[in-house]
């Protein structure tokens, strides 16, 4: 056995050693979320790769609850920002309050300075306050006035948003869309998980209630260990060749000329990072110290869905970006 070989394989042990408190999370989190597997995997992997998270869906499908459930399973800070129309960024990150009785301005932070912030229905506020969040999100850091506040870690912003076909929504702006790592959708449950849902939830009583499982420094060494995960160049090569795709996939070297008609913008290079990111947390997950093409192919949908703007020719098609996604994952090739 080679050195390599070795070290992978120690590696591998540490790795399921040090990834079973997140699959207990995921076991208690279930204790009150009924199906929606990829929901709190998605999750899982947004935590490990210190990634923010996009969930949309439909209402009572439990987005919400989902979020703050995950938070709870953790022994850190949770504040929950319920996004309205009337909400300003003031109300967001803090502002500067005058006080007569020593003539000078003081800082009164907002609920952006905690850990782990849950933006419910992000897409009901105006992008004015949308975009407060994309210093935050992209620097950990918050400006009031003129000083700048580090935010502190762990530091998640969880953003749970409905179709933008509904009423009294705003398209969220390109910007801060790319910031987030993932888009998760969430659809409705099918027959049997349904029942489970009568079963367990038709009562008067309060939900079940999550106890920590989880501390942040246990989230911190994972971190780290996901860094250490052993991806091959052959891997990181397809994760390019994905990416460069999405932008000119009929140009040199396209294998997909008819899609250019179909994409306006292509995935920018924060889909490479994250995609890279992204396969080496499934890999954590699954209790393996290396990356394999199955685990891009895992995380692209959720990681490139909300990269790819479309042209009209592909509205007129009906095409969305999770048709093109599928293609472009069809045709280039696999190591």
């Amino acid at each position: 056995m080679t050195t390599t070989q070795l070290d992978v394989k120690q590696m591998g042990e540490h790795v399921k050693a040090v990834s079973d408190p997140f699959r207990n999370l995921m076991e208690h989190m279930h204790q009150v979320i009924v199906g929606q597997d990829e929901l709190l995997h998605g999750m899982m992997i947004g935590l490990l790769c210190n990634g923010h998270i996009l969930i949309e869906g439909v209402p009572g499908l439990a987005k919400t609850t989902a979020v703050a459930t995950l938070a709870a399973g953790i022994n850190t800070g949770f504040q929950r920002i319920s996004f309205t129309p009337d909400l300003l960024p003031a109300d967001l990150i803090g502002t500067l309050i005058f006080q007569p009785k020593d003539g000078e301005f003081v800082v009164k932070k907002g609920p952006i300075f905690s850990n782990i912030i849950l933006a419910d229905e992000i897409n009901r506020a105006p992008a004015k306050v949308q975009s407060a969040l994309l210093e935050a999100m992209q620097e950990r850091q918050v400006t009031i006035g003129r000083e700048t506040f580090p935010l502190d870690d762990p530091f998640l912003v969880l953003a749970t948003q409905n179709p933008i076909e509904q009423e009294g929504t705003y398209p969220l702006p390109e910007a801060q869309t790319d910031r987030f790592m993932l888009k998760l959708i969430v659809d409705y449950p099918n027959r049997e998980q349904e029942r489970r849902i009568l079963d367990r939830m038709a009562n008067t009583r309060i939900a079940t209630e999550i106890v920590p499982v989880m501390e942040p420094k246990a989230i911190a060494d994972a971190r780290g260990l996901v860094d250490e995960i052993y991806m091959d160049d052959k891997i990181k090569d397809y994760i390019v060749d994905l990416v460069l795709t999405t932008r000119e996939p009929g140009g040199p070297g396209g294998l997909l000329p008819d899609l250019a008609e179909l994409i306006q913008y292509g995935a920018s290079p924060r889909a490479t990072i994250y995609l890279t990111l992204g396969a080496k947390a499934n890999a954590f997950l699954d209790g393996r110290g290396y990356a394999i093409p199955q685990d891009v192919k895992d995380v692209a949908m959720d990681v490139l869905r909300h990269r790819i703007i479309l042209t009209y020719e592909a509205e007129a098609e009906e095409k969305t970006s999770q048709d093109i996604i599928k293609t472009i994952l069809d045709h280039v090739p696999v190591p």
